[in-house]
């Protein structure tokens, strides 16, 4: 008998009405897990649909045995990215170094996954849609605690009342807001913006990255597919800027996000005007803060947090999309062991916090490294990039794997 058959229906479980607002990671690894365990689950999503598409993340070590004991590990490695070079560019464009992307990202070639967001978030929900009800194009409006439920107000109008509520809807999540307070209480930003958009992969690139830096600025393309051989289709742009306060004024104004963009990046060379003009065009721009969310609790009452919206760790650790998972593994796990949802909520806490928190303190290798603020941290980046040797690491940073994941057992 497996884990799962033993927890089905388990006392915790049995008749509990569970709303998790989010349906991109988090929020359906959460839905799958709890209606594994006996939980009726209702998922609420502000999109129209699931969003396919999008910038490449990454699955490594302990989330890797989640996708695997989900049964959706298999659709992953077929989706995999398999990027084969990840090139540096000095300010005038010349070359610095051409490495694996896992000598750098400390993933393992042949077992860490990469794949676009789309795909992990579609395997997700097909794994729980027959299962799980989902309510698109609404969100949730207000939360009312009390004694035997939440009652939630849906933008839509409706209203119904839950034993729980779990919020999984990203860094600037609204379920954290109703209950917890404003984000700038959990908000530690990293000094950095960034603009992603896609642009025609007119640069030859195939399954390749290539990074232009220059002090505070960095230019990134990066080609995902194969085209029809000759590296043509999209590819993912990304500027990345450093800045000592976030731009607040830019955030809900999609133009002064343009302009500021351009303003900053106004002389840079290699492919940089091109890509501030596709910028100006891009009807998929997405431009935020590079930042971590970091919580005293991630429960308050009937309703916690999970993913981003409790712990997200910065696109710096390249280790969102893992946390999320495991995060979502743990929460339904520790709620169906539990007698009630206090207990679950604090063993979710208590045993998860460890690994997050180490992961969120790999802000200051890797990825975050590839960002020098100025001339002599640029160089100093430049020689440990030469330096590197050209096969990729046997293993993964500790941290990726820091959490065994635990053999729940129901409350006897």
């Amino acid at each position: 008998m497996t884990r799962v058959d033993t927890l089905v229906n388990g006392p915790a479980a049995r008749g509990r009405t569970v709303l998790i607002s989010g349906a991109s990671i988090a929020g359906p690894a959460l839905a799958y897990w709890l209606n594994r365990y006996g939980f009726a689950v209702t998922v609420v999503e502000k999109a129209g649909t699931i969003r396919d598409g999008g910038y490449p993340i990454d699955v490594r070590g302990t989330a890797l045995d989640v996708v695997r004991r989900m049964g959706i590990l298999p659709r992953l490695r077929d989706a995999h990215i398999d990027l084969r070079r990840l090139t540096f560019l000095d300010e005038d464009g010349s070359e610095v170094a051409s490495v694996d992307p896992h000598a750098v990202t400390g993933g393992v070639a042949g077992r860490d996954l990469e794949v676009r967001r789309g795909a992990l978030a579609g395997a997700l929900h097909e794994a729980v849609r027959d299962d799980v009800e989902f309510l698109f194009d609404d969100s949730i409006d207000i939360l009312h605690q009390h004694r035997h439920g939440v009652d939630v107000t849906f933008r839509g109008g409706g209203r119904r009342t839950f034993d729980l509520v779990v919020g999984a809807d990203g860094l600037h999540s609204h379920t954290r807001r109703l209950q917890f307070g404003p984000e700038e209480l959990f908000h530690r930003y990293l000094g950095y913006c960034f603009a992603g958009f896609t642009l025609r992969n007119t640069f030859g690139l195939v399954r390749e990255t290539v990074m232009w830096n220059a002090p505070g600025r960095a230019a990134v393309l990066y080609a995902v597919g194969d085209g029809n051989g000759d590296g043509d289709g999209d590819v993912h742009g990304f500027l990345n800027f450093a800045r000592p306060e976030p731009p607040f004024d830019a955030f809900r104004d999609p133009e002064a996000q343009r302009d500021l963009v351009a303003e900053v990046f106004d002389g840079a060379g290699w492919e940089v005007p091109g890509m501030l003009a596709a910028l100006r065009d891009a009807d998929d721009l997405f431009f935020d803060v590079v930042s971590q969310i970091r919580m005293p609790r991630w429960s308050s009452g009937r309703v916690a947090l999970v993913g981003d919206a409790a712990y997200a760790p910065s696109f710096l650790t390249g280790q969102g999309s893992s946390l999320a998972l495991v995060g979502a593994y743990m929460l339904a796990g520790s709620l169906a062991a539990e007698r009630d949802h206090a207990a679950g909520f604090a063993a979710y806490e208590r045993d998860t916090r460890a690994f997050v928190t180490l992961n969120q303190d790999q802000v200051g290798e890797g990825e975050a490294a590839l960002f020098p603020a100025t001339a002599p941290a640029l160089e100093q980046r430049n020689a440990m990039l030469r330096g590197l040797g050209s096969m990729p690491p046997a293993e993964g940073r500790p941290a990726h794997a820091a959490l065994v994941l635990p053999e729940f057992r129901p409350p006897v």
